[in-house]
């Protein structure tokens, strides 16, 4: 005789973020395989590679979405205040993942992911040891913490003892993110990475 398996429904919860425009929303199975990131920040860059990023674009004060791991931040515009849609929005994101599912489009090209995924902005490939240091603090230190708050940071290039980084999901525009990278991220670089003097963010 068959059993057929029950399928646990996908719970979803809101999580403030540092950035005021951006709120995350945390499912309780992983969304994307475990590395992948993806940004889009127009309904167009979302419809061929996500289901799930299209879906959320088709809300009208929507203006970018990220997704890694189990979440996906949300940025939103000025023309209405989290406390007024958050919830609404939860509920909209748990209904497509227990009626649809798909964060990632079966069909989407190979390009089309990687595009998805260098919006997302991955680490520049170390070119020394020293750099592959770097990365490896920011991985073990900084990644952990970042992703907590609905970000990502990623290594971009290290020169004359300054440290570039791309700061995506909530971190990008946020008002506390160059107080974190100035007051925290670079002075846990300087003590444990020797040559590191200053960590700036790279324009995006």
């Amino acid at each position: 005789m068959q059993t057929s398996e029950k399928v646990q429904p996908v719970s979803v919860h809101t999580e403030a973020t540092p950035n005021p425009a951006t709120m995350r929303f945390v499912a309780d199975r992983q969304l994307v395989p475990e590395g992948r990131m993806m940004e889009f920040a127009t309904p167009e860059e979302a419809e061929a590679v996500s289901p799930l990023a299209a879906h959320v674009f088709n809300l009208p004060f929507v203006t970018g979405v990220f997704v890694s791991g189990n979440f996906l931040t949300v940025t939103k515009n000025d023309s209405i205040e989290w406390d007024m849609v958050q919830l609404e929005l939860r509920e909209y994101i748990q209904e497509f993942l227990n009626t649809d599912g798909r964060a990632v489009q079966a069909d989407a090209s190979a390009r089309q992911l990687a595009d998805a995924n260098e919006r997302a902005v991955s680490h520049a490939k170390p070119a020394s040891p020293v750099e592959e240091q770097i990365i490896s603090v920011l991985d073990e230190y900084v990644t952990p913490a970042v992703a907590g708050d609905g970000g990502h940071i990623a290594f971009k290039s290290f020169k004359d003892g300054i440290l570039s980084v791309s700061l995506r999901g909530s971190c990008s525009g946020c008002p506390s993110s160059m107080v974190t990278l100035k007051g925290g991220i670079e002075n846990l670089m300087r003590q444990m990475v020797p040559g590191v003097r200053e960590v700036v963010a790279e324009e995006v």
